[in-house]
């Protein structure tokens, strides 16, 4: 019987770079390649959705791990997106794939992006869930709302709602569902709150990543395995005209918008997006 999400265990791994990395993993399906996850801005272990997961485990072994310097992991978090792959090749290595699935979300597909770029072969498929390549214009930093709902101090759940999901009754009801699972169906063992640092240094990278730069967008070309970009037709924090301009840059990539969603789109929809995930997958 399938462990839920919620009930798996906080498990850590030192990688050749002298990082202990912490990660949690579903486990099951041999036959196929697992999924490893890449999380959002200021996100640890348990910023993901319980409910997500539990959909996408039925088909796939799920990892999911805090990035050097975020959450339980120790070392320092990187300032830069390329930093972020560099040390999530490390865990992955560390864990002993050499061939996965990835699922980047927010930052962590700008990390996906530059994994599958960096090191290929590692990559069988890609999921990009709120996306935008490297130096897309507008997208040098994000609308001041924005950042003043998610990157405040002490984050609030108004601000969450506010950014993850939209302004509709039927949206803001699921965004209040998905606190209450990412919140309430894991009580003890908790990850440890991402600090004001990794905040910092996560605003860095995202910046340098968005400073205009049509030359970077050519590196897309370069992706030869298929490739998913999804996000909701509201997200305020990454507009869903860069998943239009992803689609069209990677030559392998397929789109979907969800609608009335926004950056939390995959936790609103999570049966429906793991039912897509799925079949992408397959």
């Amino acid at each position: 019987m399938q462990t839920s999400y919620a009930e798996l265990p906080n498990l850590v791994i030192r990688s050749a770079n002298g990082v202990d990395y912490a990660y949690r993993d579903t486990g099951g399906h041999p036959d196929q390649a697992p999924i490893v996850l890449l999380q959002h801005f200021r996100g640890n272990l348990d910023y993901w959705d319980p409910a997500l997961i539990d959909q996408l485990a039925r088909t796939r072994r799920v990892i999911t791990f805090d990035n050097a310097g975020v959450g339980g992991s120790t070392g320092v978090p990187a300032d830069t997106v390329e930093q972020m792959a560099r040390d999530a090749i490390d865990f992955v290595t560390a864990i002993g794939l050499s061939r996965t699935d990835l699922l980047g979300f927010s930052i962590g597909s700008f990390a996906a992006q530059e994994i599958a770029l960096r090191r290929p072969a590692l990559v069988r498929r890609l999921v990009l869930a709120s996306s935008a390549p490297k130096g897309a214009p507008g997208m040098h930093g994000w609308a001041p709302e924005v950042i003043a709902a998610v990157g405040a101090p002490e984050p609030s759940p108004e601000g969450y709602l506010t950014v993850f999901f939209t302004g509709s009754a039927d949206s803001q009801q699921a965004g209040k569902e998905t606190l209450g699972r990412i919140f309430g169906s894991r009580t003890q063992d908790r990850d440890e709150m991402a600090d004001w640092a990794t905040r910092e240094a996560q605003y860095d990278a995202v910046c340098t990543w968005g400073i205009p730069d049509h030359a970077a967008l050519e590196r897309l070309a370069a992706l030869e395995m298929p490739v998913f970009v999804a996000n909701g037709d509201s997200d305020p924090m990454i507009l869903p005209r860069y998943s239009y301009l992803l689609a069209g840059l990677i030559p392998q990539a397929r789109l979907k918008i969800y609608t009335d969603a926004a950056h939390g789109f995959l936790f609103q929809y999570h049966d429906e997006f793991a039912a897509d995930v799925a079949e992408f997958l397959s």
